[in-house]
């Protein structure tokens, strides 16, 4: 993929396709969207948007393909796993390009993010294990009983722009070697990544139909989830949508696991390492331009003297950002997704002003020479923002940071577990006993103790609590394998010469 802007500019709009049945399928709808290269605003793709006719050919290649993979050994799934893991770090280069120039962040961010989901390929490479059931020997005489889980079918993956190659590998690598088959719907603003996951499963031996993408709107949405064929749907996005799709997945019968919205906190305590809370800040809040649902976008300071200390400390540091397009160099940070995402959060910035907050670091005027039309936007930096601000209530998804003041730390914890989102958090201080009270009082689903960004490992899994989760089970890890599996237990005699007359009771074991 060529990294060179003005080059990219001069070439025609390519064709994006969707992917069905192991090979690229150009759909029946002539509804296109504009693909753009964020750094020049330019339009570098025109990517197919399915018919629910489109969505059903895709849903019916993975149902067809179900009953082979599923009869497939789970070593044998894995070893599929295991191919695609080694093409993932041998194409790398081609993948962190492609979400470079689709959702523009820096090439180092990029490597980041497919190795985060290079993790979850390895975490499936172990599913023979995580597989095996449990097995009682005489739970009555002559009687054994065990446990086995199941594959559901096909299975849905529904994910965001901030993450193309990442949130769909939180995903699918799970669902396929628990021996399901799956429809993925990323999004249409970056779904090059897709496809090249795609591909790269192919060649690794997955057989076709198993794996398929379909690009759309909220029209494939509707098809994936109304479908009797497709037994679960996994999302990731904005809590509005999350909470639609839970309420209409379940109430069509289907297992949902919705992650929604998050407006995290890190709390800084007096007794906090300034300097490592400020750089922490300044990573975890404008690192991939705040287009992370576990960005911090709010710090808050305990005592003002505590405030003071940072601000003096990550203001300058805010300023002296490097921005610029990701591929060029090697800048901290670079331009927003879209043009309309980018006016966005530049009306959040506006609408603080207007509350009332102090802009101590103004971003909005960032002007890039050479790429004065991309999706640009500096650091901008808030203190004394209040609780009843949108701006401290909203999620903004982009390169803000809120400072909220409090007395102490009882009103630091009683203003996280009064937040509608519950996604990730963050304590910094030396003090232990305050990491521990917080990290078990906290009403937040993943906490960090001088940790900002606090997103667990592969094995572990990945949620949050209150309006940042719809459904109980969280993604990838042990709750991956849950949720795409059904638990089945049986229970077996086997004749022995000894009848039994019939028995009208509940039966139990002698």
């Amino acid at each position: 993929m060529n990294a060179n802007p003005s080059s990219i500019a001069e070439q025609a709009p390519i064709r994006i396709d969707h992917w069905i049945n192991g090979k690229p399928f150009a759909g029946t709808s002539a509804t296109r969207a504009d693909v753009f290269d964020p750094a020049t605003g330019q339009v570098t793709g025109q990517v197919a948007l399915a018919s629910a006719a489109d969505v059903e050919t895709a849903i019916a290649s993975a149902a067809a393909a179900f009953p082979d993979w599923a009869a497939t050994t789970p070593l044998s799934r894995a070893r599929v796993m295991f191919r695609f893991k080694a093409l993932l770090e041998a194409h790398a280069d081609e993948l962190i390009r492609a979400i470079n120039a689709e959702h523009g962040k820096v090439l180092n961010d990029a490597q980041g993010e497919l190795t985060r989901g290079i993790e979850v390929v390895e975490f499936a490479c172990g599913i023979p294990q995580m597989l095996k059931g449990e097995h009682s020997m005489n739970v009555g005489r002559d009687v054994d009983s065990w446990s086995e889980y199941a594959p559901l079918g096909v299975v849905a993956g529904i994910t965001p722009f901030n993450f193309p190659a990442m949130v769909p590998m939180w995903m699918f690598p799970v669902a396929i070697a628990c021996g399901n088959t799956f429809v993925l719907k990323p999004s249409e603003r970056d779904p090059t990544p897709s496809l090249i996951l795609a591909r790269l499963l192919k060649e690794a031996g997955l057989p076709d139909g198993v794996f398929n993408v379909v690009h759309g709107d909220k029209l494939a949405v509707d098809t994936l989830i109304d479908d009797d064929r497709v037994q679960a749907l996994s999302f990731v996005g904005s809590t509005p949508i999350a909470e639609y799709i839970y309420a209409r997945g379940s109430a069509k019968g289907k297992r949902v696991q919705a992650l929604g919205g998050a407006k995290n906190h890190m709390v800084v305590l007096p007794d906090a390492d300034l300097d490592q809370a400020s750089n922490a800040l300044l990573g975890a809040g404008y690192g991939s331009a705040g287009e992370r649902c576990m960005a911090i976008s709010v710090a808050v300071c305990v005592g003002d003297d505590t405030a003071d200390a940072l601000i003096e400390r990550l203001a300058p540091q805010v300023r002296a950002l490097t921005i610029g397009p990701g591929c060029q160099g090697n800048p901290d940070m670079g331009p927003l997704v879209t043009g309309a995402h980018r006016d966005k959060v530049r009306a959040y910035i506006d609408l603080g002003v207007e509350e009332g907050a102090q802009l101590v670091v103004d971003g909005r005027d960032l002007n890039i020479a050479g790429h004065e039309a991309g999706f640009f936007l500096g650091g901008c930096l808030f203190d004394r923002v209040s609780p009843a601000m949108r701006i401290y209530r909203e999620e903004i998804f982009g390169p803000v940071l809120c400072v909220v003041r409090v007395a102490d730390f009882d009103a630091a914890l009683a203003l996280v577990n009064g937040h509608e989102y519950g996604n990730g958090t963050a304590i910094f201080t030396r003090d232990g006993d305050a990491a521990r009270q917080y990290a078990h009082r906290v009403q937040v689903g993943m906490v960090g103790i001088n940790v900002p960004i606090p997103v667990p490992m592969a094995f572990h899994s990945f949620g949050g609590w209150k309006r940042s989760l719809f459904g109980p089970l969280h993604m990838h890890g042990p709750d991956g394998v849950r949720f795409y599996t059904r638990l089945k237990t049986v229970t077996a005699r086997w004749p022995t010469g000894i009848r039994a007359g019939a028995e009208f009771v509940m039966p139990t074991m002698k």
